[in-house]
């Protein structure tokens, strides 16, 4: 059997339902095979969208996800949205072309060394030399991107081993020396968590993208109701906990809300649920939770003590731990706690876009909470759109919110909705978009036309990169090089792909819009004209 056509029969035996993709010159055996594949394939029009598109559907099916890509100017395109899966830790395998071996280091046409290019912000890599070892790879692969801390995968194919006749003997179980992650958490560190929560009179929970990742949300939701713990949460850990729960607080961070991080330098107790506490959650590490012992949860040891320290470390999986917690808890009296959060939240008074014109999004996200369904999944790409969204729509409990966290990708809500959409059919799933961002990837329009997506999305316009505006203003007084003055007409580029498209300059509008698309089928464009002075908070 051809070695490309038992790339595709493991794959098949790992269970894949869908592979994102573009083909060339280095993958044409693989793209040969793929006609005989019992799973989809999804063609993107850029090689970054490809996994974007598989981080959309990882994370709206807690499957992994695959992409693939030809190599030299191919794979280099795939670099970008490897790295931004690699952060926000999400389980994709990336299959590349790669030049046959004997013209390997000879900078052969489209060559490039693209295992050691991704070498810093890939889980593993493989380049493979030997096509008899292909099977055990693909195993290998797939166990490494989804067990422990999840992560991207690189498999690189020279074109000769793909076409190398081998026999298909899948191995059935998985053994790497070395890789032993650990999930269950160790039973002593459990207890010790659990005292110091016993004596604690100040408790804060600080949940972040592990619980999601885990699918730990509704014991993290049972363990919250048990103890009566306030929860404060990182941009990854929305979702966690709806809004609308008694014991939410906010978001906290660069980004989030002035009360969310004051409870933290005034708790006791600052218990962090698979979250690596990065610069942009902390207003510098010397300050942040001073008062606080830390209980650090998390999976990835690394990541423990790295930007804060902990009193209390518990490696393993989220949702095992947080089993194990559940069973031993007990109810705390946090009820003056809670009242004193809520009298800082009570005197927080957020800045109105009062006098300015167009849409107001923090209305606008507002409404949003009230026109999607319950479970609907809302992508949203970096920058000022992406703040709006974390901090005004209403999470309900089966929402969910998908963004780049850690590299902040702009480009990626676009193609992120795409892969969730193919992921979850019967989701409703809205993309939110800016006008710097969605130029970097309009063209994945073109993938959810031809496969007719019920994408609607919702694209803020103020003619400019609104988020580097701010930092600007922040930092040097006065922006420089933001303007987008000249964007084209998104509502033609729309309409030019058979998308059907509507342009909105008032609340009311904008409600009327919405309404109309989210009931119709097929993809929607809204676009909603924002004043460039509006800011994020």
């Amino acid at each position: 059997m051809r070695a490309a056509e038992v790339i595709v029969r493991c794959m098949e035996r790992e269970g894949v339902e869908v592979v994102f993709g573009y083909p060339g010159g280095a993958v044409l055996p693989l793209y040969e095979a793929l006609r005989t594949a019992s799973f989809q394939h999804i063609l993107i029009r850029q090689e970054q969208a490809a996994v974007h598109s598989a981080s959309g559907y990882a994370r709206a099916t807690n499957k992994v996800g695959v992409a693939v890509g030809t190599s030299g100017p191919g794979a280099t395109n795939l670099v970008t949205g490897i790295a931004t899966a690699y952060m926000d830790s999400i389980p994709i395998v990336i299959f590349t072309g790669q030049v046959k071996t004997s013209a390997m280091g000879r900078d052969a046409f489209q060559e490039v060394d693209i295992t050691g290019a991704t070498e810093p912000f890939t889980k593993h890599s493989y380049l493979v030399k030997d096509a008899s070892q292909l099977p055990r790879i693909i195993r290998e692969a797939f166990h490494i991107a989804h067990t422990g801390r999840p992560g991207p995968v690189l498999i690189d194919l020279p074109v000769d081993v793909q076409q190398a006749s081998i026999d298909l003997e899948y191995p059935e179980t998985v053994s790497i020396r070395g890789y032993h992650p650990t999930v269950r958490g160790h039973v002593g560190q459990i207890k010790r968590a659990l005292r110091r929560i016993r004596t604690s009179r100040r408790p804060l929970i600080c949940v972040g993208g592990g619980v999601v990742r885990s699918d730990a949300c509704d014991i993290f939701r049972d363990f919250v109701s048990q103890t009566h713990i306030p929860v404060i949460h990182t941009l990854m850990g929305i979702g966690a906990l709806p809004t609308r729960h008694p014991y939410y607080i906010g978001m906290i961070g660069s980004h989030g809300y002035p009360y969310a991080n004051k409870a933290i330098g005034h708790s006791d107790l600052l218990i962090v649920v698979g979250a690596r506490i990065a610069d942009r959650a902390t207003a510098g590490v010397g300050v942040f939770a001073k008062n606080a012992d830390v209980i650090h949860i998390d999976v990835d040891p690394a990541e423990i003590g790295k930007n804060l320290g902990a009193l209390i470390p518990v490696v393993g999986d989220a949702k095992n731990i947080l089993e194990s917690l559940a069973a031993g808890a007990e109810p705390l009296d946090t009820a003056p706690w809670l009242t004193e959060i809520h009298e800082w939240k009570a005197s927080y008074t957020p800045r109105r876009s009062e006098g300015l014109a167009g849409i107001d999004p923090v209305q606008a996200f507002q409404s949003l909470g009230k026109y999607v369904s319950a479970d609907a999944i809302l992508t949203a790409d970096v920058g000022q759109n992406q703040i709006w969204a974390a901090r005004n729509f209403p999470m309900g409990s089966k929402h969910r919110f998908f963004t780049s966290g850690g590299l902040g990708t702009m480009g990626y809500g676009l193609p992120a909705a795409v892969g969730a959409k193919i992921g979850a059919p019967q989701t409703q799933v809205v993309a939110v978009v800016g006008d710097g961002g969605f130029q970097m990837s309009l063209h994945e329009l073109g993938t959810i036309r031809q496969n007719q997506l019920d994408i609607t999305i919702l694209l803020f316009n103020n003619q400019r990169l609104g988020m580097v505006r701010e930092l600007q203003e922040n930092s040097f007084g006065q922006p420089f090089g933001i303007e987008l003055a000249e964007s084209p007409d998104f509502q033609l580029i729309a309409k030019a792909y058979g998308i059907h498209a509507r342009r909105t300059e008032s609340q009311a509008e904008f409600e009327e819009a919405l309404g109309e698309c989210l009931s119709r089928r097929g993809p929607n464009l809204i676009e909603c004209i924002v004043d460039p002075k509006t800011s994020t908070l």
